[in-house]
């Protein structure tokens, strides 16, 4: 029962034994004598004694080793080539599993009888005291600067710049490599962390694990992190996959790939699905969610039988205007079938005037009148063509109110150059800028970075977010029934790929369409991980409790950094057991003795006294005290591992050409990175001109071929920018540049 309680803030007595028994070495060697040892003997006692102090050192270096932990961590860095890469585990950091005994150190720290293990003391907090104080003085201005010095060297050197508490992570010195089966990646990974504490540079770890394997990789940022868009670019071109990376950017659409988002689809329902999914189907809404969907359905149809592949700019037109399509399509169906049908259509129009056009068409044109009455008085039959003219029997203001919900996210969608990207011209030769579409990325394992640009427009953003999930919902369907080879010669009905979804921020894009991708995605290989900042977020975003709980136990991993909200830290700790954890309790007494003849006046005791408290594993509070760059990981079914991500190191071959050193720098002055917390950073300006140098003829894709599956190749180098010999290593890694900072 003595070390029930083995605590370790306390003096390293085991110094004296060790030290006791150096002199006992010493002794029998020189002095045998001393000790009426023969000299043989004295040898024999000097191993003896060397042995046992030798342990007892390390039992002392073990304690100080333990309570420097405790105030400050031994340094952890790696670079982009040196973090490890398995074919059976995703790589999370350094770290240990949490138990028991872990919550018993922790509890054990945080006693005030122990602060002066724990906490820097006085000659530390004297140099900070010093730094305010002569910040500005003339004579001793080199004082601060001195003790400010970030060097093993330095005595009073500062703290690293991570916030939180260190004694979380130090309650085990003992670290190992960390790592989650990519069995379980299936089940979809969360985490969360508020802004600046590292979710960004995790999602840096974890895509260049994803690029070197060889997976499918697609990055959502909704926001546009410079260093993230370097480190996919430069690991593809390290795993030689640069050519199957592609850059969609809504900020920068003269230089982006483009997109259709309803150009593909396996049933024609697809395209209405995918649209109006966008639109609020709460309350009232549900009825005119419900009109917008038959009427794109209506417009979809007739665009597809004219041949014409649908785009958000083709469905914007005939909302706006029905009268033009039906007209289209109806000249195309009589030139077919009934080619003497416009000389009784034009003595229609001829004869209509406002008095016997009917009421419910009245503002529309003549000529669509005219086509309506020739079908009645013919009686033709013809599926498309009766869903448009039932559009076009509708009063023009009445009909005009019930598609109003459309038309604003329409325009989201077509206005700008944004149309562009999402409504390409494949017969236009001449524009160098890719068409890609999901099933040819995953065909092909692509890399995409997805950048929507959503500090300059958060509602275009969110609109092509969703409907980029929709569309990979809709794939994922596909994949599910026939694998991704079905359709091609030779293919196979069961080939399928693990395709990595990174979304940050995804509480920001996430719509209905997010929530059947985690819930189904996975038996199509989807393997979604999705950072946010709390948990209040999603339900912001979806506006219902019971759909935010729904998203979030698709999620069966979940990683954990500092949070401020304690409602997203219980999200862990409320899943944790409880454990029990000892407790010392110091209790002293004295009575006197009530016998006059006894020879003693009183008698005392002192006793410890040890009891089992339980208490959760940790605490909400525990979270809030994260240094930057820690997590708890909650995985494998429960197990709890505290894990601490690599600063970025540079090293030889840890920079960027100069022309993309030039586009990072200005991509950082427009937008400013949460995720950048060791380093000081700032975003994004007019990257265009640096972006055609960086990457010639604008922006240096190959030649675009149009194929029917829009099976376009990616994104490359010229030959001009390609390195060689010493410069190719120069493309091997990013350039992180970062203060020489532990924690």
């Amino acid at each position: 029962m003595s070390h029930i309680l083995a605590t370790k803030l306390r003096p390293p007595v085991e110094f004296y034994t060790a030290a006791v028994c150096a002199a006992a070495v010493l002794l029998c060697i020189q002095a045998p004598w001393a000790l009426a040892l023969t000299p043989t003997v004295g040898m024999a006692a000097a191993v003896v004694f060397g042995v046992f102090g030798l342990y007892r050192g390390k039992q002392g270096w073990d304690v100080l080793r333990y309570q420097r932990n405790l105030r400050r961590l031994t340094r952890f860095e790696m670079t982009a080539k040196d973090i490890p890469v398995s074919r059976q585990y995703l790589w999370l950091g350094k770290g240990f599993q949490w138990t028991r005994i872990h919550t018993q150190r922790l509890t054990d720290a945080t006693d005030p009888m122990v602060a002066k293990y724990v906490e820097p003391g006085e000659v530390y907090k004297l140099a900070r005291s010093l730094e305010k104080s002569l910040e500005h003085s003339f004579v001793l201005g080199w004082l601060p600067k001195l003790t400010m010095i970030d060097s093993p060297w330095n005595p009073v050197r500062p703290l690293p710049p991570v916030g939180g508490s260190t004694i979380i992570h130090g309650v085990e010195p003992s670290e190992v490599d960390v790592t989650l089966p990519l069995a379980d990646r299936v089940g979809h990974t969360i985490v969360f962390g508020t802004t600046r504490v590292g979710k960004t540079r995790l999602c840096e770890v974890y895509v260049t694990q994803d690029i070197h394997r060889g997976d499918v990789v697609i990055v959502f940022d909704p926001k546009g992190d410079a260093d993230l868009l370097k480190r996919i670019f430069l690991e593809a071109k390290r795993a030689g996959r640069d050519k199957e990376f592609y850059v969609f950017h809504l900020g920068y659409p003269d230089l982006s790939a483009r997109y259709n988002a309803i150009g593909r689809f396996s049933r024609l329902t697809e395209i209405p699905t995918r649209v109006a999914g966008q639109l609020s189907g709460e309350g009232n809404s549900a009825a005119f969610k419900q009109f917008a969907w038959r009427f794109v359905n209506i417009i979809s149809r007739a665009l597809v039988t004219l041949g014409q592949r649908p785009d958000y700019t083709l469905i914007s037109r005939y909302v706006v205007n029905i009268d033009n399509l039906f007209i289209e399509y109806a000249h195309a169906l009589f030139k077919e079938k009934y080619p003497n049908a416009w000389d009784r259509i034009t003595e229609i129009e001829g004869k209509l005037n406002d008095k016997n056009i009917p009421i419910n068409m009245r503002g529309r044109e003549k000529r669509v009148v005219a086509i309506e009455q020739y079908v009645t008085e013919v009686k033709i039959y013809d599926v498309v063509l009766d869903g448009l003219r039932s559009a076009v029997r509708y009063d023009r203001t009445y009909f005009d109110k019930i598609v109003a919900s459309l038309l604003p996210l329409l325009e989201k969608l077509t206005t700008g150059k944004t149309s562009q990207l999402l409504a390409p011209n494949y017969t236009d030769m001449s524009d160098p800028r890719p068409i890609f579409e999901w099933m040819q990325i995953i065909r092909k394992r692509g890399i995409v970075y997805v950048g929507l640009d959503a500090l300059a427009d958060a509602d275009v953003a969110g609109a092509v977010g969703n409907s980029m999930f929709a569309d990979l919902v809709s794939v994922a369907g596909h994949i599910y029934k026939h694998g991704i080879e079905s359709d091609l010669p030779g293919g196979s009905e069961t080939t399928k790929v693990p395709i990595n979804i990174h979304a940050d921020e995804f509480n920001e894009l996430m719509g209905d369409e997010f929530i059947p991708m985690v819930n189904k995605g996975g038996g199509a290989g989807y393997q979604v991980t999705a950072y946010t900042q709390t948990l209040s977020d999603i339900e912001a975003r979806i506006q219902n409790k019971a759909k935010s709980g729904q998203v979030i136990g698709n999620f069966n991993t979940l990683q954990m950094l500092r949070v401020r909200e304690t409602t997203s830290a219980e999200l862990l700790t409320k899943q944790l057991p409880k454990v029990n954890i000892l407790t010392k309790t110091l209790v002293s007494g004295a009575s006197d003795v009530s016998d006059p003849h006894a020879a003693t006046d009183f008698t005392s005791s002192n006793q410890d006294r040890i009891s089992a408290t339980s208490v959760p594993m940790i605490e909400p509070a525990h979270i809030v005290k994260l240094p930057k760059g820690q997590m708890f990981s909650l995985q494998e079914g429960g197990n709890l591992w505290k894990v601490r991500m690599p600063l970025p190191k540079l090293d030889s071959d840890d920079v960027l050409p100069k022309d993309l050193q030039e586009l990072a720098s200005l991509m950082r002055k427009d937008y400013r990175s949460e995720g950048q917390w060791w380093a000081t950073s700032s975003g994004w300006a007019t990257a265009i001109d640096a972006l055609r140098d960086a990457l010639p003829d604008a922006p240096g894709y190959r030649d675009t071929e149009v194929m029917d599956d829009v099976a376009l190749p990616g994104f490359e180098m010229d030959e001009e920018t390609e390195a060689s010999g010493d410069e190719q290593s120069d493309y091997e890694a990013a350039d992180v540049t970062t203060d020489d900072e532990d924690f």
